[in-house]
């Protein structure tokens, strides 16, 4: 098959932690407060190298969504997930929108973020705080 068309960005990347592909940019992060089983997640309104699996219905905390998880092209590990449709009309927003898990990526300075252990209950999604 060969390898993968990577598109290469400039400015403050975050990346796969495992294959450093780059996967998004700062300016294109439309939220911070968002959390997913693993700790924090950041919304993006555009994200680059990843591959869309199939959609699902997940309910999350702000309601149930329609979702597909996303994939690194680098080596197909999931990194977040899509917003295909959001069921509950304050959340359509989110449609069409990336969800990048900061466990599963490398931020602009190269650090990682780690596993929160604390507790958390229900499906990943935003802190409406």
């Amino acid at each position: 098959m060969g390898l993968p068309f990577l598109i290469h960005l400039e400015g403050k990347i975050y990346s796969c932690k495992h294959c450093q592909t780059h996967l998004g940019i700062s300016d294109d992060i439309m939220s911070r407060s968002f959390h997913c089983r693993h700790g924090k997640a950041y919304l993006f309104s555009k994200i680059v190298n990843v591959t869309v699996g199939l959609k699902e219905e997940r309910m999350m905390m702000t309601g149930l969504h329609t979702v597909s998880d996303i994939f690194c092209v680098g080596c197909g590990s999931i990194v977040g997930w899509k917003y295909e449709a959001a069921h509950e009309k304050s959340q359509k927003y989110k449609e069409g929108k990336f969800i990048l898990e900061r466990f599963k990526v490398s931020g602009p300075d190269g650090s990682h973020y780690w596993v929160s252990h604390d507790p958390h209950v229900g499906g990943s999604d935003a802190d409406d705080a």
